[in-house]
C-alpha cells in the first residue's frame, strides 16, 4: 500500500525545488541566507482548487510560493513536501511557443497587437 498526501479545501501540494548554494556569478550562500520566496513543482491540487476557474494552475506546474503559511510532509526521505494554501502561490513559469519579433520595439508591438484585435 502506497501512501500520498491529498490537500483539502483551498490547497495544493508542492515538492519543493533544491535550494541553490551558489549564485549564477559564483558566490556561495551560506545555509541561513534563504530567499523567503521558493520554487517547486505542483505534485496534487485539491478538488476544490481544480474546479476554480479564477485558479489556472495545473499538475506539475512550476510555481513560486512564499512558505510562510506552508505546512511541511515528511513523506518522502530526501525531498520535503508542502502543502500550501493557493493566496500564497505568488506565479507560474509558463513557456510561450512564439517569442515576439526582438528586432521591432516593444511599443510597436503592442500597438499592431491593438490594431489587430479591432
Amino acid at each position: 500500500m502506497t501512501e500520498f498526501v491529498e490537500p483539502l479545501g483551498m490547497r495544493i501540494l508542492i515538492r519543493k525545488d533544491e535550494s541553490r548554494q551558489t549564485t549564477r556569478g559564483g558566490i556561495v550562500l551560506p545555509d541561513d541566507a534563504e530567499i523567503p520566496t521558493i520554487t517547486g513543482r505542483i505534485v496534487e491540487i485539491s478538488a476544490q482548487v481544480s474546479r476554480d476557474v479564477d485558479f489556472p494552475i495545473r499538475k506539475y506546474d512550476k510555481v513560486l510560493f512564499h512558505p510562510k503559511n506552508a505546512i511541511p510532509v515528511d513523506l518522502e526521505p530526501d525531498n520535503v513536501l508542502f502543502v500550501v494554501p493557493i493566496e500564497d502561490i505568488v506565479a507560474v513559469f509558463r513557456k510561450s511557443d512564439a517569442l515576439p519579433n526582438q528586432s521591432e520595439p516593444l511599443d510597436d508591438q503592442l500597438n499592431d497587437d491593438l490594431d489587430d484585435e479591432i
